[in-house]
């Protein structure tokens, strides 16, 4: 194989994939000790060797400021990374389970064993979190792992590269740079396990692909993730951290609020607040602000852009912001009101830095219109009402949720992340990721002789006698 090329052919593609599928016992069968060491060097190699070199490629790729690298970039790998250490032993462990009275002579137990040959397939908006992250599941189970990070996004796609180079030997995790046809030909292989983060369209060819050879799938995906503010809400603190889980990364967050319902009579006070939360954040221009991100390119700054128009087209109020930059990927931060629900700032996820707020009167009509959509990744809730609260949560479906609070439940290794149906399928972090990646194993194992030899052909009168009374008492 050539080195350094960005992008390999499928013969190359192929010969890494079978190098892995070689050494995936080898790999799986190292004790737990190397799983161990090999988090310990990714982390060292996340946390210290690399991470300025993170913190350039991003600043070049999408204008990320470097504090916001750490929290959403840095910051999530380490915690993943020290989570796992401190659990991978019990997870590994050996799981004695209860056997039935009908198989007396027996013990049954649940093995964790890799799946094998597994594909991480990773997006641009945090690449450096949705890429390492699930890795560190991955090699915590013991597979081996190629990863395709985005082409959007290529500085920190070269320094991923060679971060995962200077950790791992290609026959065990390797990074492959490229585009659609890179992808196509990486879909085309039949590896045991894909782990795919990015749009639902693009999510329905990854599962395509994949039932050609029967691979499971995690599918970390998106969609437009309604926050509901009732007439109990401390105003103040939603629009604090609504704008703040809105706004980071310039929108482009796949649990960002993508839209909000307000009670109508805490509309004006909100949308007041969320000036001010704004101006705190970023001053009087985002543009010249060093704590704002850009738009990832002029693609995605014109796709969000056009959202703005037509929305503006149809009666919508730009009750801030509004302004995009012709000379850069720049987009201000946006609050819309009166935005008609047959726009497509409505209908299609935003991913952008774009905030709708839609009034309401009754919280029963907001609950069936939510149900009238696909489900979302999150839905997020601010009350001070119980009552509220489990009624929305109770009468609505979503991957995830936060109550007071948006998006920092991805923060959170003990809870699963990811969607449910059109915003995903499977969960990760902490042991639902390692589960992912893992196939539980059942075993059995007889001791001693059981009942059911006893209950061999062949069927005489006493021996149906003997499964009748097997039916009925055990």
């Amino acid at each position: 194989m050539e080195a350094n090329k960005d992008q390999l052919s499928l013969k190359d593609i192929t010969a890494v994939f079978n190098l892995q599928k070689a050494n995936q016992f080898a790999v799986a069968n190292q004790p737990i000790s190397e799983r161990r060491r090999k988090l310990k060097a990714l982390k060292k190699a996340v946390e210290v060797t690399f991470r300025s070199a993170i913190q350039e490629a991003l600043y070049k790729d999408m204008g990320k400021p470097k504090a916001e690298v750490d929290l959403t970039e840095i910051y999530p790998v380490t915690s993943e990374i020290k989570h796992a250490l401190s659990h991978l032993n019990s997870w590994t462990r050996k799981q004695s389970v209860s056997t039935p009275l009908a198989f007396m002579g027996a013990s049954s137990s649940i093995q964790y064993e890799p799946k094998g040959v597994c594909l991480i397939i990773s997006p641009w908006n945090f690449p450096v979190n949705l890429t390492i992250a699930p890795l560190v599941s991955a090699i915590s189970a013991g597979n081996t792992v190629i990863i395709k990070p985005s082409e959007m996004t290529p500085h920190i796609s070269k320094v991923m590269k060679e971060l995962i180079a200077s950790v791992f030997e290609e026959n065990e995790v390797t990074l492959v740079e490229g585009a659609i046809q890179t992808s196509t030909d990486l879909l085309s292989l039949p590896f045991n396990h894909i782990f795919f983060t990015g749009a639902p369209s693009i999510g329905k060819i990854v599962m395509s692909a994949a039932a050609k050879h029967l691979t499971s799938v995690t599918l970390e995906l998106g969609g437009k993730s309604p926050t509901i503010v009732d007439e109990t809400a401390s105003i103040k603190t939603a629009a604090k951290r609504i704008a703040w889980g809105k706004f980071v990364n310039a929108g482009q967050v796949c649990i960002a609020p993508d839209y909000i319902y307000v009670h109508e009579s805490k509309q004006e006070e909100l949308v007041a607040e969320f000036k001010k939360v704004i101006q705190s954040f970023y001053g009087d221009g985002a543009n010249n602000s060093a704590n704002y991100t850009q738009i990832v390119n002029s693609s995605h700054k014109s796709r969000v852009g056009e959202m703005i128009t037509e929305a503006k087209a149809q009666g919508a109020t730009v009750a801030y912001g509004g302004t995009i930059d012709c000379d850069s990927n720049f987009i201000e931060p946006t609050i819309l009101t009166n935005v008609n629900m047959d726009s497509k700032v409505m209908q299609n996820e935003i991913f952008g830095p774009v905030l709708p707020i839609i009034s309401y009167k009754n919280i029963s009509e907001v609950i069936d219109t939510i149900n009238s959509k696909e489900k979302p990744l999150a839905l997020y809730v601010y009350s001070k009402s119980n009552k509220n609260i489990k009624n929305i949560l109770k009468n609505t479906r979503a991957g995830g949720s936060c109550i007071n609070n948006n998006a920092v439940h991805f923060f959170n290794n003990n809870l699963p992340f990811g969607g449910s149906n059109n915003s995903g399928i499977g969960k990760s972090h902490g042991v639902f990721g390692f589960q992912e990646f893992s196939n539980a194993r059942g075993v059995l194992k007889q001791h001693i002789p059981g009942a059911l030899e006893m209950l061999m052909p062949p069927y005489t009168n006493f021996k149906e006698r003997l499964i009748n009374l097997t039916i009925k008492w055990f």
